[in-house]
């Protein structure tokens, strides 16, 4: 027997609450640092059928250049919300290390129409 705790489970969802989950490849179509947060970029990026504003902590790994023209992947049923004073419709997907001193913006391998299906 171990002295050690047991870790915790993490939460688990059931495949019914995964397939609510509307990822969808956007395209940015152009970028411009929040006017009022240090760390957030505002994104805007086209799905295929509409525009979508998007508001992303992912300053100071990305610039704004970098994202232009980039396909990302995001959360495309996502109520918006208000961050900072600007509407953010929807959410990119990123991978970060343990401390988050490395993000990366999640992208399709190649290039793909923007609105398609990401299962």
């Amino acid at each position: 027997m171990s002295d050690q705790p047991t870790a915790p489970k993490p939460e688990m969802i059931t495949f019914d609450d995964f397939a609510k989950i509307k990822l969808r490849v956007g395209r940015v179509i152009s970028a411009m640092d929040h006017p009022n947060a240090d760390k957030l970029l505002v994104l805007k990026v086209d799905l295929g059928t509409e525009q979508r504003q998007i508001c992303a902590g992912i300053k100071g790994f990305y610039t704004a250049d970098q994202l232009v023209g980039k396909n990302i992947i995001l959360v495309a049923n996502l109520a918006p919300r208000m961050m900072r004073g600007q509407e953010s419709q929807g959410m990119l997907l990123a991978a970060s290390d343990a401390d988050r001193t490395k993000v990366i913006v999640l992208s399709p391998e190649s290039d793909i129409e923007p609105g398609s299906i990401v299962s």
